[in-house]
């Protein structure tokens, strides 16, 4: 289907919630003038975790979903030499086979033997893996391919193994619009298929209920940069790749560059079997002319691959807190481009990023989200990381790339900007009571952020629920907006391809399509779908357009704002 606005057609919700505050102001993508937001005084974007729009919410009601997919010829998933796959591999113990689930669909895909229980075509999670299922592993313990059902240790919740999402990877994966490469580019092969029953998680029941805020669902909205959430954060706050200006490139140790294949990929998965390549924090390196930099042996990546000093995939800052032992020679150095926080202070806009375990991981001892008591030098919260050195005290889950503005100078511990970053206590409280600021970013902990993985969807989605049952039931719901997405696709399928029209697109994105949700008090019809093509980056340009700030980047002055879909004018 083409983008487009689609009065009550298709639904689908989650992911960052946007409230907006105060009079929206013109600008080159404003879709409304100032007055149409008069009563929205707050804005709050909660930021969820690696599901793409299909996977998660393809089967809610009028949507370009799951029904769609099947009839737009962007299903067929292809092996490395472009013939269609005879059947799905599974690497995840719980879809595997022969055990558990006996093979019935067997063929090669270029010299590999695959014997399946899945064919060629998206198929349910939940009809394998159910939400309450012990599948999902103890806080901090890595299962590359997930935890048998009901194996020693195996915690509730319906996890299945995590999918690699990067950032040449994913651009492999779209291939082109075609989206047919999504399993061939992956380690975890056909789970890059597998969706949920939409109408079984916990955001669709509570959206359904009797006296549930009205909302729109964005299906047209992508993630801003290509890849995983590192960057998304970074393109969230900024609307640009963070760099490290020359950066080591000699092959050794400290060298982070990635090496990219002919075919554009840097990756060895099992139906993209590959030597001598490398996926790595930094782009492939690049010769003085900004030619890629080819090492001796490697072979030459295709035309238009972004190579140079770019950070596009997961890297420590340089501030506390990042992971505990990281050496210096793997920290990004401090970022100096402007944020949409710098933005909004210089203009006296009150904002702040909540996190949750921010106070336990940035060491905030005696804070309001603190839980390691009050033995100086020791973490005693059960759940801290093993390895953390007291007072940086983070949970096991806490997952210090999704901490954007922790990576830039004027928000490093000792700076007048570091008040702004707080925990995600703070505003649960804040929502409550009525003291929300003008713009509010939150980012779930992350046993309830929604990974695969690491974290149970249905577990995460529940605390989304909690997240907005907040802010409606406090007494600012009337002057507050919520949008709520994803920071990107967790390394899974979608029949949508990104758009590629020159403003709104460049080298680094937008990628796969993702969830998007907005709840408003100024929206009329109980739910609306808006088709309108939109990115990460229309968050910044709707809190730049109600707040009269400059654009960060050449996307955010480009991309079409949410306006319409916070007030529901369609018109």
């Amino acid at each position: 289907m083409s983008p487009g606005i689609h009065l009550p057609r298709r639904s689908a919700v989650i992911g960052a919630v946007l409230t907006l505050g105060v009079a929206l102001g013109a600008g080159p993508a404003a879709a409304h003038h100032g007055d149409d937001l008069d009563g929205i005084k707050h804005i709050v974007v909660i930021y969820e975790e690696n599901h793409s729009f299909d996977n998660l919410f393809g089967g809610w009601e009028k949507v370009d979903g799951i029904r769609d997919a099947l009839r737009s010829g962007h299903v067929t998933q292809r092996a490395t030499d472009g013939t269609a796959l005879p059947c799905l591999p599974q690497n995840d113990v719980n879809l595997a086979s022969p055990t558990p689930l006996p093979a019935t669909c067997h063929g090669t895909a270029t010299g590999v033997t695959v014997d399946s229980a899945f064919t060629n075509r998206p198929f349910l999670i939940d009809n394998y893996i159910k939400p309450d299922d012990k599948t999902c592993p103890k806080p901090g313990v890595f299962a590359a391919h997930g935890v048998l059902k009901d194996s020693p240790g195996a915690l509730p919740g319906g996890c299945t193994e995590d999918l690699v999402h990067r950032y040449y990877q994913e651009q492999y994966q779209i291939d082109g619009g075609r989206q047919d490469r999504y399993v061939a580019g992956s380690d975890a092969v056909g789970l890059s298929m597998g969706r949920y029953d939409t109408r079984a998680l916990p955001i669709y029941t509570y959206l359904h209920s009797r006296g549930a805020p009205h909302y729109v669902i964005a299906d047209h909205f992508f993630q801003g940069a290509f890849g995983g959430s590192f960057l998304n954060h970074q393109w969230l706050i900024a609307a640009a790749t963070p760099t490290w200006p020359n950066a080591v490139a000699d092959g050794g140790a400290t060298d982070l560059h990635s090496i990219v294949g002919a075919d554009g990929s840097p990756a060895n998965y099992p139906l993209h079997p590959s030597t001598g390549l490398k996926d790595a924090a930094l782009t492939q390196a690049a010769n003085a002319d900004g030619s890629c930099k080819v090492p001796a042996g490697a072979p030459t990546p295709p035309p238009g691959t972004v190579c140079g000093d770019f950070a596009v995939n997961t890297i420590q800052p340089a501030f506390q807190p990042f992971a505990p032992g990281t050496p210096a020679a793997r920290q990004l150095p401090p970022q100096a481009a402007p944020t949409i926080g710098d933005r909004l202070t210089a203009k006296g806009v009150d904002w702040a990023w909540y996190a949750g375990g921010w106070d336990n991981a940035a060491g905030d001892v005696g804070a309001a989200g603190w839980t390691n008591g009050t033995t100086p030098g020791t973490c005693t919260d059960p759940s801290h990381l093993a390895t953390a050195v007291y007072p940086n005290c983070p949970d096991a889950l806490f997952q210090f790339h999704h901490q954007p503005f922790n990576y830039f100078a004027n928000y490093a511990p000792g700076t007048p900007g570091r008040a702004h970053l707080q925990d995600e206590v703070n505003f649960i409280d804040a929502a409550k009571t009525g003291h929300l600021k003008a713009v509010s970013f939150v980012k779930p902990v992350g046993e309830e952020n929604e990974h695969p993985g690491y974290a149970s969807e249905h577990n995460g989605s529940d605390h989304l629920v909690d997240l907005i049952k907040a802010i409606e039931s406090g007494p600012q719901a009337k002057s507050t907006a919520i949008v709520v997405t994803y920071d990107e696709f967790g390394g899974q399928w979608d029949h949508v391809s990104p758009p590629t029209r020159p403003g709104i697109s460049d080298r680094f994105g937008p990628g796969t399509r993702v969830p998007a949700l907005i709840i408003s008090p100024e929206l009329r019809q109980r739910f609306t779908v808006d088709g309108t093509s939109h990115d990460t980056t229309s968050i910044l340009a709707t809190i730049e357009h109600v707040y009269h700030l400059k654009p960060l980047g050449t996307r955010d002055a480009a991309v079409r704002d949410l306006t319409r879909a916070i007030t529901g004018d369609f018109d």
